[in-house]
């Protein structure tokens, strides 16, 4: 994970003060429900959605582990990304956004996905066109367990995701678990929702709500105390 490296050290530190976020990340492993939550929140506090790539026309033949899929799938990601974010945040005053990704989750998958000269000339386009892109005030990290995003990919199955083996699954949910132990880049909250059903469970949305009209200052955690609707 060398890219992620010199990620945190450009990192912004984020800075401490009473203003509540205005640019709100979700994010996580595949299937952990960072879709929805960005939807429900983005529905709840009034706010614009920066929504993720769903339609990578090489994602099939990455999971498919067909020659130089990962470097075209990467490579897609990485500019559809940075394009989102920009037109997301344009404007003097876009008021609250809630968006379904952090860039950097694009470095995450590219030191899992490619080789060593891949990576050296996806780091060089990386670099060239996130420079400029700004952090969020707050990421929302999504958790599960590897088995229930085993479990959550089996019951969507989307098609490109029928290939996914359980190793890669296991792998990425490491890589996150790497990459937030040490984040710094802005106010992380922190959530296991292996047991949390924010869209059943109206009690666990309304906590979580209700959390977020509080400050989150550096890495804390959000635990549920329980209940449904």
């Amino acid at each position: 994970m060398a890219g992620s490296e010199s990620s945190a050290k450009r990192a912004r530190i984020p800075q401490r003060g009473p203003q509540p976020p205005r640019f709100i990340v979700i994010e996580g492993p595949l299937r952990v429900g960072k879709t929805t939550l960005a939807r429900l929140l983005a529905e709840r506090l009034h706010a614009r959605r920066i929504y993720d790539c769903e339609d990578n026309p090489f994602l099939a033949d990455f999971y498919a582990g067909l020659p130089g899929a990962a470097f075209r799938t990467q490579m897609c990601f990485l500019m559809e990304r940075q394009k989102r974010i920009r037109e997301g945040l344009s404007g003097d005053a876009p008021g609250l956004v809630v968006s379904d990704f952090l860039m950097e989750k694009d470095r995450i998958f590219a030191n899992l996905s490619l080789d060593d000269e891949e990576l050296k000339l996806y780091e060089r386009y990386y670099e060239a066109v996130t420079v400029e892109l700004p952090q969020p005030d707050l990421v929302i990290y999504l958790q599960a367990k590897p088995e229930v995003l085993l479990g959550r990919i089996a019951k969507k199955k989307a098609h490109e995701e029928r290939q996914i083996s359980t190793e890669y699954v296991q792998e990425v949910a490491r890589a996150y678990e790497h990459f937030f132990f040490r984040y710094e880049g802005a106010d992380l909250l922190v959530i296991e929702t292996s047991e949390i059903d924010f869209v059943e469970k109206n009690e666990d949305l309304q906590q979580l709500l209700r959390r977020l009209q509080e400050p989150v200052k550096g890495t804390q955690y959000f635990l549920p105390l329980g209940g449904s609707d």
